[in-house]
């Protein structure tokens, strides 16, 4: 039988795996959790996504649709239906025996939990508060999952190894998405606009403006909103991995604070608002503040996609998220979530 429902989440709801598995056994009594835990060649999804699964068939996340997914979800159905079990790993090749051209080559972990298994899902759920963490996992001796918070290493990094997974191997998980930080300058109508293209996204935004009644009373889960006029002590406290988007209302702040912002040379990404005219205006004004040449050339001004020439808010900011997503990839590390790597 077919999955009932297929609910979609943003990136935020289905990092938090443990509290999608906590509230499913808190309200049916029992979960399941599909992870894709190897990956080789071509495949859907990379190795950390998920499904959280409820016995009625309803599930959170995706392993990458299509009869992948479905088989997936049809085994761990199979798997709730018999009760709390062992784990089990299944290699999926994704070729015309599957139904799918992939090519490629897809390990998943079943797991399924009940109420005895609360204490140590909480432990779990609270890890995951604080964002992206590691696991050192083992096959315990009834067969079933044993996951003990694990310190990062190298850098935030795991190693893509692989394991037999024998009765009692041991492997490094990584749960949670890690947030690019974003710091956005103005809340007008393209900041509005640029906060809700955002939100699905695995960006963390602190939201910057000097006029308390510019706010929203209501803003997505990923933004804090900040009221102040210190713009040094925000780029003061921005971590070195943010991204600096400036669009205030005033022409000479900006300046101000990309000017700032590109004087401290630890930002990979300084944005703009505005057209060839206004960077040629403000490259002017900062050389005359004696901003350095090589500063001056990281700023991106104009922001988002050049091939895209809209100019409504929505359009600026789906633009600007897409140019976003792209920094992003470029200057994080690859962690694959959950790697394995052999204990």
């Amino acid at each position: 039988m077919h999955p009932r429902l297929h609910r979609e989440e943003d990136w935020s709801e289905m990092a938090k795996v443990w509290a999608r598995i906590r509230e499913t056994v808190e309200h049916h009594g029992i979960a399941g959790l599909v992870s894709v835990i190897d990956v080789s060649g071509s495949a859907p999804r990379d190795s950390g996504a998920r499904i959280v699964l409820q016995p009625d068939g309803s599930f959170f996340g995706t392993i990458g649709g299509g009869r992948l997914e479905y088989e997936a979800i049809a085994a761990a159905r199979a798997a709730i239906g018999a009760g709390r079990g062992p784990a089990q790993f299944r290699d999926w090749p994704l070729g015309p025996n599957l139904g799918q051209c992939c090519g490629g080559k897809v390990k998943t972990l079943t797991e399924t939990f009940d109420s005895r298994d609360l204490a140590a899902i909480a432990l779990l759920e609270e890890a995951e508060q604080t964002g992206s963490f590691f696991t050192e996992s083992r096959r315990g001796a009834d067969e079933r999952i044993v996951r003990a918070l694990a310190p990062q290493t190298d850098g935030g990094r795991t190693h893509a190894g692989r394991t037999a997974f024998g009765k009692y191997a041991s492997f490094t998980e990584r749960f949670g998405e890690a947030t690019t930080p974003v710091v956005l300058f103005g809340a007008g109508h393209v900041g509005r606009a640029v906060v809700l293209a955002l939100a699905p996204l695995p960006f963390a935004v602190r939201w910057i403006d000097s006029r308390p009644d510019q706010f929203p009373q209501y803003v997505p889960h990923n933004v804090a909103t900040i009221c102040t006029d210190s713009v040094e002590d925000e780029l003061a406290a921005a971590p070195r991995d943010a991204v600096i988007v400036v669009m205030t209302h005033s022409h000479p702040l900006d300046f101000d604070i990309t000017a700032a912002a590109l004087r401290r040379r630890t930002f990979d990404y300084v944005g703009l608002i505005g057209s060839e005219t206004k960077r040629a205006r403000f490259i002017s004004y900062a050389r005359q503040v004696g901003l350095a040449a090589d500063a001056i050339d990281r700023l991106t001004c104009p922001i988002g996609i050049l091939e895209i020439k809209g100019k409504e808010p929505a359009v600026i900011a789906a633009s600007l998220a897409a140019q976003l997503l792209l920094v992003s990839e470029r200057t994080a590390a690859p962690q694959p979530s959950p790697a394995t790597q052999p204990a």
